[in-house]
């Protein structure tokens, strides 16, 4: 269980592979809670509301542990067996078939493929399976105010919770996620569970916890509102005669800059010749296999992947998850 509590893919988050928290100026706690208590007042909550909820979270050792550790620190030989097995395509499979009027309806609405719906609820929680044990108080908590290369990031997530529990009348005593304080079928962290959850089965509520329907309607709509392109190409492998050129960078998290002209050359053509438009973005994704390195172009659509994780090995395992499921599906 400890291993699976691992790897469910906190959404949005940058992670922090070469991070050392022993590196680290632990913070003023006592001034960080002060700040903290000031900004949730200028929200409507009072002094007592907010120190209650503060009190309320313990520090974890664990939630440090293992954010200093991601999986995605891996090499891609290493890391994609974890995530593209065949329990998973036959977890994913029914699934599909069981909510199929949902995913259906979701891709129409939001205009977002249906297989990469079903992807990402399968990579992040096994649909359901491994939705993460620990506290999520505790852990936005411990990152906030004791992990100072993203305490501000996390502080914020923090407060996004106190806000999220009014909102959505959860029970924070029995509130559990990942390592990052990610929740659900789709692990969303607080702030984009306020923000892009949807109540897809009408029920009055959001409820990404124990429904399906509502995390299947709230996975489309953070696709949607990150600009999924839909019936369109993610990713493409890419063929290299030689090195890449100097003037081109693997991708490491930042905005797309080059066009697809500015990667292409005689020296670096796809693997396989179509029509595209090299006036587009894209960018380049090296995947480290035992023998040899893999390059690929990536899509904007492959862009939209990483604003739910930005690793590029996580976006790249649910793209390829997504292919089997597609292909499977269709004979299913």
């Amino acid at each position: 269980m400890k291993l699976l509590n691992r790897i469910l893919a906190p959404i949005a988050l940058t992670l922090l592979s070469g991070s050392v928290f022993a590196d680290q100026v632990e913070p003023n706690v006592t001034e960080l809670k002060a700040e903290f208590l000031q900004t949730q007042n200028a929200k409507g909550f009072s002094a007592e509301e907010t120190q209650a909820f503060i009190d309320n979270a313990e520090f974890n050792q664990a939630v440090i542990d293992a954010m200093t550790k991601p999986w995605e620190a891996k090499p891609w030989h290493q890391y994609y067996p974890i995530f593209l097995t065949e329990k998973r395509l036959d977890a994913g499979l029914k699934f599909w078939k069981e909510h199929a009027d949902t995913i259906k309806r979701a891709s129409k609405q939001f205009n977002v493929d249906p297989q990469i719906i079903v992807a990402i609820i399968g990579i992040e929680t096994f649909y359901g399976g491994y939705m993460g044990n620990y506290p999520v108080k505790d852990a936005l908590y411990t990152l906030g105010f004791h992990y100072p290369p993203r305490a501000t990031f996390f502080r914020k997530e923090f407060a996004n919770l106190q806000e999220l529990v009014k909102e959505e009348n959860l029970d924070i005593n029995n509130l559990k996620g990942s390592y990052a304080g990610a929740m659900g079928f789709g692990q969303f962290i607080p702030s984009s569970y306020r923000h892009y959850s949807v109540d897809f089965d009408k029920d009055g509520s959001r409820d990404l916890l124990n429904s399906p329907v509502d995390a299947i309607g709230s996975v489309a709509n953070y696709f949607h509102q990150h600009g999924w392109q839909k019936n369109q190409p993610v990713a493409l492998e890419l063929t290299l005669n030689k090195a890449l050129p100097a003037t081109v960078k693997t991708w490491a998290g930042e905005k797309m800059h080059y066009k697809i002209a500015d990667i292409l050359s005689p020296n670096v053509a796809l693997a396989k010749s179509m029509d595209i438009d090299i006036s587009q973005p894209g960018l380049v994704i090296k995947l480290e296999q035992q023998e040899h390195d893999e390059y690929w172009l990536g899509l904007k659509n492959f862009y939209v992947i990483t604003r739910y994780n930005r690793s590029p090995l996580y976006a790249m395992a649910v793209y390829q998850f997504s292919q089997e499921l597609k292909q499977a599906y269709a004979t299913y």
